[in-house]
């Protein structure tokens, strides 16, 4: 993984040192509120429902176990002994002393860690396939151009203050695991006919209040001209994105107003005149950075072992869990494996600072001292041989992060909600609990097959219940908590926005709609055919018949 050299040490140093004069000076009442927030907000820091909110960047999700056991420490000293893990591969503190947060930064700084641009609008932490170096269907590791754009984005003075928070994605395989078409800039990269490397180039991606599928504007850009390219991007948006309303500043209205094509043809305009600068990758320059993200030391291993072989034979639970937990390798003999952060019961993406510290262990005896967060706020464990799998999994379920529904109904996206979002219309944990507890029985789980079920307190959509198979969106009403739902979404190369099917539900009532839902694509499925799939092949109708119908006859009984 990339490590720090002087300059990055020292100016992440700096800006440790420059947030605890601000925040001493702000405890002084030598700046006011409005003076210290856009201070506080370039170092991640909110001020939340109960308490500030430290959100730590974790680039392209990938974590040392010495960072891990970092992350672990703050969460015991300076918290409440727990840590909550993004959508977007970060993660975040619920209950720090703001006079104590200068403390958790210089403790981050010494493990080469910060939480520098994870709010504000600037360039978001840069996201990617969370099986980044690993996968077999990679045409590119993307991780070396993930490291370029961090650097290249990171304290950039031109786009310090863009008109709205903005977030780049980038994949490297066939599998969109990064969902680049719902990110303001999606860079998915392709091969052209001879062979030769590019980035397909995707604007106007995005969730919240208004959820837009991005636009293709390039289907091949030379990797060399990544940064000239996303730089033109940047600038037209600059120059032209709303500043006068929030909720219009993002770039998919700006795409959207003047059309894809419009934006398309201002971009190639102002990368004509740019697109020969410094910011054109040279390949001493990938190199270097790419020199960091070498292959471990793989032993020659073959593909399948009996011992593996017989554990799946006689243990029914481990063979379930290696079914949904364990994924395919590019290297023979070898497995990434998922540690669920969804067990029943406890808040989806949450991990105690046991936890951390066990998984940290896990990673230095199994997976050479890295691990990976992925998207749907699970931890994974990348490079593991496959004789070792079965002690893992005893190791992993001795913890609670075996829990084997990875890509099934209880492996929920949640944000944290109306618990503790200042902005949340509605609690999202005790949904996402009581909807695990009611499909606790996993040989169902298994026959309903695969289903993204996603849940976002707001219309900020945290918890991207947009793409959801089925999504739940927290709203008010009349100053009580409801909840809308939604089927059909979908992230990966075929991203669909889900429709709503009708008017919202009380807090009491979503699990019985969810059992609705699923017994309902039971009925009308085909043979091996997921959920999303019935909903786009017969739409939503059948589904919105069964649960309102049945609502209306509970109400005239």
């Amino acid at each position: 993984m990339y490590r720090y050299d002087a300059i990055d040490h020292a100016i992440v140093a700096d800006r440790v040192a420059q947030f605890r004069d601000q925040t001493r000076r702000f405890l002084a009442g030598q700046l006011t509120e409005d003076e210290f927030r856009p201070l506080r907000l370039q170092n991640g820091l909110y001020i939340q429902r109960h308490a500030p909110m430290l959100r730590v960047a974790v680039p392209y999700g990938i974590l040392s176990s010495t960072q891990l056991r970092r992350l672990a420490r703050i969460a015991r000293v300076y918290d409440r002994g727990y840590g909550h893990f993004t959508t977007r591969q970060n993660i975040q503190y619920n209950w720090p002393k703001l006079e104590q947060v200068p403390e958790i930064l210089a403790e981050l700084a010494e493990v080469e860690m910060h939480a520098i641009q994870t709010s504000g609008n600037c360039v978001r932490n840069i996201t990617t396939d969370h099986f980044a170096g690993v996968a077999p269907d990679e045409h590119v590791d993307p991780r070396a151009l993930s490291e370029i754009l961090r650097q290249w984005s990171t304290f950039h003075p031109e786009f310090a203050y863009l008109p709205r928070k903005f977030k780049i994605a980038l994949n490297g395989a066939d599998d969109d695991r990064a969902a680049t078409l719902l990110h303001d800039i999606g860079l998915h990269a392709v091969k052209n006919n001879l062979g030769e490397l590019g980035l397909r180039v995707i604007v106007g991606g995005g969730m919240g209040r208004t959820p837009m599928i991005g636009h293709v504007i390039r289907e091949f850009l030379p990797w060399r001209h990544m940064l000239t390219y996303v730089e033109a991007v940047l600038r037209v948006y600059n120059r032209f994105g709303r500043r006068d309303n929030m909720y219009k500043a993002r770039i998919k209205i700006l795409v959207k107003a003047i059309g894809p094509e419009e934006f398309a043809r201002q971009v190639e305009t102002e990368w004509a005149l740019t697109k020969d600068s410094p910011s054109v990758i040279t390949n001493e320059e990938y190199e270097r950075v790419a020199g960091h993200f070498t292959a471990p030391a793989y032993e020659k291993l073959p593909n399948v072992e009996a011992s593996y072989i017989e554990a799946l034979a006689d243990s029914r639970a481990f063979s379930q869990w290696t079914q949904r937990n364990v994924h395919a390798h590019k290297v023979d003999g070898y497995a990434a494996v998922t540690l669920s952060l969804k067990k029943s019961g406890v808040p989806p993406g949450d991990a105690t600072a046991e936890q951390m510290d066990w998984v940290a262990d896990l990673a230095d005896r199994y997976s050479f001292g890295e691990l990976r967060v992925s998207h749907e706020q699970n931890l994974i464990l990348s490079d593991v041989k496959k004789r070792d799998l079965f002690e893992l999994w005893l190791a992993a379920k001795s913890q609670g992060l075996a829990t084997p529904n990875v890509g099934l109904l209880t492996n929920i996206v949640c944000c944290p909600g109306g618990d503790f979002c200042s902005l949340a219309n509605a609690k999202s944990i005790p949904i996402a609990q009581a909807i695990q507890e009611r499909f606790d029985d996993l040989d169902y789980l298994h026959d309903i097959g695969e289903l993204d079920l996603n849940i976002s307190g707001c219309m900020n959509s945290c918890g991207h219940h947009h793409i959801g198979h089925i999504g739940i969106l927290g709203v008010d009403k009349n100053g009580a908590e409801w909840y809308q739902i939604s089927i059909g979404g979908a992230q990966g190369t075929k991203a669909a926005l889900g429709d709503v099917i009708g008017p919202s539900f009380a807090a009491a009532d979503v699990p019985d709609v969810i059992s609705k839902l699923i017994d309902t694509y039971v009925e009308i499925r085909h043979d091996d055919e997921p959920f999303v799939d019935t909903v786009h092949r017969v739409g939503i109708a059948p589904f919105k018949s069964r649960v309102y119908s049945e609502e209306k006859a509970v109400a005239h009984a």
